[in-house]
């Protein structure tokens, strides 16, 4: 798993993740500190800023649809703002997101379809021949759980208890802390979960010891 592990991050979004999800609200508090809290400047600063990143993401190779859907999300969450006038509400998308996100997971491991299964085996190329041997199903399943508690868990809790108190400020602080270095937390302490979970015979996850 160590050597995926980084192979694992990047797919579910990486740096590159970590920066689309961070300048344009970043760009927002600043639109906003230093307009004097004009709603209306903040969208429009977090929307360029988008609109800026998603035009480098198509000019170097980035796909169409991961390049316009983080820009689809910034303007989603611009009009959100615009029509409600309170600047917490830039951050109101994302906490729906990860709340979603969350009961995904965990809905995936209760149905015996844990997703980081299935992106490992994605990675792997194995598609679902993971699933049939029982140690690794079980050791997927223990591991997804970190991805629900230690990543959308933990922003929910932190992203829900900002956005009730109204603070801007601080949610954008804390989109930052939770964005790419706890994704980098949780990736090392699921690869060990995951691994502790196997059975000392077992050849790994590249080798599914699928029952005769």
């Amino acid at each position: 798993m160590a050597a995926s592990s980084d192979t694992l991050a990047d797919l579910l979004g990486g740096r590159r993740g970590a920066v689309d999800a961070t300048v344009p609200p970043l760009a927002f508090l600043f639109g906003w500190l230093l307009t004097d809290h004009h709603i209306g400047w903040g969208a429009g600063a977090a929307v360029a800023a988008a609109s800026a990143l998603c035009a480098y993401r198509l000019i170097t190779g980035a796909k169409i649809t991961a390049a316009l859907g983080g820009l689809a999300a910034i303007i989603a969450a611009a009009l959100v703002v615009l029509y409600t006038g309170r600047a917490e509400d830039f951050f109101l998308l994302r906490l729906l997101v990860n709340i979603a996100s969350g009961l995904a997971w965990a809905v995936s491991i209760l149905i015996r379809w844990p997703l980081l299964g299935v992106v490992v085996g994605a990675i792997l190329g194995q598609r679902a021949r993971w699933r049939r041997d029982p140690d690794l199903l079980r050791a997927y399943g223990r591991a997804s759980w970190v991805w629900v508690f230690g990543q959308y868990g933990v922003r929910t809790l932190v992203f829900g208890a900002l956005w009730l108190s109204g603070n801007a400020l601080a949610l954008g602080i804390a989109q930052v802390a939770l964005s790419w270095p706890l994704v980098g937390v949780v990736v090392a302490a699921s690869a060990v979960i995951l691994r502790r979970s196997l059975p000392d015979d077992h050849p790994g996850l590249r080798h599914p010891r699928i029952p005769a």
